[in-house]
């Protein structure tokens, strides 16, 4: 049965639509088929992963990140010890295991391994072919070229930087509304490496929360695609079927692929730890300086004053609006690792089930401040000639991926609650 909320996340769902054709560089050249194309996708990939009968699909591909992450953590072990945490034996009694998650430690070294694997799968024209299968699945239902659809199936398991790094030897061909894409998706979905993290945060309050947060970053790559292309929509006779992806890019034996993959990452991981820890000081630097003129007051206090009506045209109800708005504003200044933990510690009797599986959707995606300064650094690594062309589109790339998680959000809202049990 329908009622007045799924009304109400369907409400949500055209006005961020609208928004974002609000901020269309063609607005005559609204992409309706892929739109209604894209909710569609969104809307049956909930129905179907939600099947009792993909329960082993979903764990088989989560397993499989799971080992990379693993295999990473034994690397990183090796080089830290304990200070990796990781499983790895502690010298002190720990009260709290989640408490040993180093960003530093567990999710940075996996840009690693992930540089060199793909430096490694170019060299035997591996990603090669699967470039080739995903461009022509691709071009034939959403009008993208190989190399972006790569990155857009890599994002949904790997981090923002990651995926690029997989299609490297394609960046410099990739149209500006295939760049921008690629950048929208990225901030709109999340790692494999965290969602874990994120599941275990969650499982305490929200049923079935792994399900959730993997579901919530696979449906929310369709959705960026979408808002990616409406506000920078491809222009007739570039770019999808008509893009001509061909890379000079050659290493000299496996070996070579593994040492210039590593080092390559090693730069990417380099530049996005000192930026990160740049825009996090900053970010608290402007909370000291609001709460001493105004006690008591912090950009978080004032944004979920203006996230509450986002929140609530997602589907929550009225009464836990401001809390929802607090813990997006949270999500936007200080990554969505910290918003999922302050979620995970609202107590069941504090915020419904309902509020607590939207904002789930809501908040799975790398659309934050900091973002930003890892977007355009690790990009910049990448693709040095095109810096200028990525600070142009990060801003409005931030905009479209934060909206492409509220998406996904108001798409499970408006869907009857016993899909869900």
């Amino acid at each position: 049965m329908f009622s007045l909320l799924n009304l109400q996340s369907l409400l949500g769902l055209i006005v961020i639509v609208g928004a974002c054709w609000g901020l269309s560089e063609n607005k005559r050249a609204f992409p309706w088929k892929l739109a209604i194309g894209a909710i569609i996708v969104q809307a049956v990939l909930v129905l179907v992963l939600f099947n009792p009968a993909s329960h082993g699909v979903l764990q088989g591909i989560n397993g499989a990140v799971d080992g990379l992450a693993q295999a990473t953590s034994v690397g990183t072990n090796f080089v830290f010890g304990y200070l990796a945490g990781g499983g790895f034996q502690q010298p002190y009694s720990v009260q709290e295991p989640g408490a040993l998650f180093t960003f530093a430690f567990q999710v940075l070294p996996l840009i690693l391994v992930i540089s060199a694997l793909s430096a490694l799968l170019w060299h035997w024209k591996v990603l090669k072919w699967i470039t080739y299968g995903f461009g022509f699945l691709f071009q034939k239902t959403m009008g993208l070229g190989g190399a972006s659809a790569l990155a857009v199936a890599a994002n949904i398991f790997l981090g923002m930087i990651e995926s690029p790094i997989v299609i490297r030897a394609y960046l410099d061909k990739l149209t500006r509304s295939e760049l921008f894409l690629m950048m929208v998706v990225g901030l709109a979905t999340v790692a494999g490496s965290t969602m874990v993290a994120y599941a275990l945060m969650l499982a305490p309050t929200l049923t079935n929360a792994a399900g959730h947060v993997l579901v919530a970053s696979i449906i929310s790559a369709p959705a960026g695609i979408l808002l990616a292309r409406i506000i920078i929509p491809e222009k007739p006779g570039e770019g999808g079927a008509f893009a001509e992806y061909d890379s000079p890019l050659k290493y000299d034996s496996a070996i070579d692929a593994i040492v210039k993959g590593t080092s390559d990452g090693l730069m990417v991981v380099l530049n996005i730890s000192a930026v990160l820890i740049v825009f996090v000081a900053l970010v608290a630097l402007v909370n000291i300086i609001v709460g001493t003129i105004f006690p008591g007051i912090s950009v978080e206090w004032l944004l979920s004053w203006i996230f509450a009506p986002v929140a609530w045209l997602t589907g929550v109800e009225w009464a836990d609006a401001r809390q929802a708005g607090l813990l997006l504003g949270v999500k936007l200044t200080q990554t969505e690792f910290k918003a999922f933990m302050d979620l995970g510690a609202v107590p069941a009797d504090e915020m419904t089930e309902r509020t607590r599986m939207l904002l789930t959707y809501a908040l799975c995606g790398f659309a934050n401040i900091g973002s930003v300064g890892i977007t355009v650094t690790g990009l910049s690594v990448l693709m040095p000639e095109r810096r200028e062309e990525v600070l142009g589109l990060v801003w409005k790339a931030l905009f479209a991926g934060f909206l492409a998680t509220l998406m996904s959000a108001a798409i499970v809202g408006v869907m009857p609650a016993s899909i869900f049990g």
